[in-house]
């Protein structure tokens, strides 16, 4: 446990930082899988909706820099890959 107060305060920060970047990271995680629940339905509207969602969480996760924009990038091709694939 930190002693010093400055070390106190920084520790509170931390675990603040922990638990928001846990939980956009398990949404990119839900979104990533309902697009994908989608290209398995062959629904293409509901496949260009979630890849829209998806699109969206993961730049917003780069921005805010939670992942880094270049995994976000990787992940995005990796998608749009798929939907060329399945259609």
């Amino acid at each position: 446990m930190p002693q010093r107060k400055s070390a106190k305060k920084e520790l509170k920060k931390v675990l603040k930082r922990k638990k928001r970047n846990l939980a956009v990271k398990s949404q990119i995680k839900k979104v990533v899988k309902k697009f994908k629940q989608a290209l398995k339905e062959n629904d293409t509207n509901l496949i260009a909706e979630n890849l829209r969602l998806v699109y969206k969480t993961l730049d917003k996760a780069a921005r805010k820099k939670i992942i880094h924009p270049n995994k976000a990038a990787r992940k995005k091709s990796k998608l749009a890959k798929l939907t060329v694939k399945s259609t």
